[in-house]
């Protein structure tokens, strides 16, 4: 008996059932061709926050801008829907100062990722800076650092590299008696200014205010141009002031670029030869005359005559000039009875 060999057509047929059925199955059964090995839906890889850096970019008189750069580290699948939430909070209240939200989307591959975001706090005290990451709304990791000491930053209309050198020899402020006339004397005060810069610095000015060391109270007030200071070099600047004699001052110098101060000192004069006032003191029991601080011509007030007081007795008002006639006649009266009596007998 012959082999029955399918034809061509019954061939077809059957390769077509054959696709159909599996069709089917992968229908009504899901995964019935998947791999062995398939666990289902990938997950997303490990994202870790490995580092937070902070640096300052910009600073204002209120205000200080700080820049906070995490840096993410990504492994695996990618991880999608990531977040970076950054926040300020006052380190001695705990209250939350400021808040940032960076939407970093998708990760992909191994590799790190860094994310930048600024925080605008105000220009004082310091902060806890955390950083907490989100993938898919999913809390994955967090980390924190902590700011101090903001009020030291100095705005840029501050910043200069001129200030009062400080050398030892060269002080700051130097005093000398220009001269003296009366109860007045004429202080020549010297202020000596560095440039540590590489560049010229220009539009400068010194405001000297001199106080009575135990009042504290002003005798002079002047403002000289400090003219330009070339870099690397000393200048220096004198301004005359008139104050009165034999007493004891504390010379406050305030360097100024375009009305904004630029740094400050002071020293101490000691007119009187019975005191001595350190450049700190401010506050001493003494007896004050404030005439000798009044505005115009200080000798006006001494020269101007007095009138001069009358002299009364204590016995009662008008009689001060009278007493010596009423005794008199009382004397008089009293001899001329007694006479008139010894005629009498």
């Amino acid at each position: 008996m012959q082999p029955v060999v399918p034809s061509e057509r019954q061939l077809v047929a059957a390769a077509a059932a054959v696709a159909v059925v599996a069709a089917a199955a992968v229908v009504v059964v899901p995964g019935a061709l998947a791999s062995p090995t398939d666990d289902g839906p990938v997950r997303p890889g490990p994202v870790q926050l490995v580092d937070v850096a902070i640096a300052e970019n910009g600073v204002t008189g209120e205000t200080a801008t700080l820049t906070v750069e995490s840096r993410l580290e990504h492994r695996g699948p990618p991880s999608p829907n990531v977040t970076v939430v950054v926040r300020a909070v006052d380190a001695g209240s705990g209250l939350l100062t400021t808040e940032r939200t960076v939407e970093v989307g998708r990760l992909t591959g191994d590799r790190e990722r860094a994310v930048r975001t600024n925080l605008t706090v105000p220009r004082e005290g310091g902060y806890r800076v955390e950083t907490t990451v989100y993938v898919d709304e999913r809390r994955v990791d967090a980390g924190r650092r902590i700011v101090q000491g903001l009020s030291a930053l100095t705005p840029p209309r501050a910043q200069s590299t001129v200030a009062f050198a400080d050398r030892g020899t060269v002080p700051p402020l130097s005093v000398a008696v220009a001269s003296t006339g009366g109860d007045r004397t004429t202080l020549a005060v010297t202020s000596s200014l560095e440039n540590a810069g590489d560049d010229p610095v220009g539009d400068l000015s010194v405001r000297v205010v001199v106080r009575q060391a135990e009042s504290n109270v002003v005798a002079a007030d002047r403002t000289v141009e400090a003219g330009r200071v070339r870099p690397g070099r000393v200048g220096s600047t004198a301004a005359e002031v008139t104050v009165p004699a034999e007493l004891n001052y504390r010379v406050d110098a305030v360097l100024l670029r375009d009305g904004v101060v630029i740094d400050t000192a002071a020293t101490a004069v000691n007119l009187d030869p019975t005191r001595t006032v350190d450049a700190d003191t401010t506050e001493q029991e003494v007896r004050f005359e404030a005439s000798q601080f009044t505005q115009g011509d200080p000798g006006r007030e001494r020269d101007r005559p007095r009138p001069e007081a009358t002299e009364t007795a204590s016995g009662g008002p008008g009689f001060g000039a009278l007493a010596p006639l009423v005794a008199a006649l009382a004397l008089a009266a009293l001899a001329l009875a007694r006479s008139q009596r010894g005629d009498e007998r």
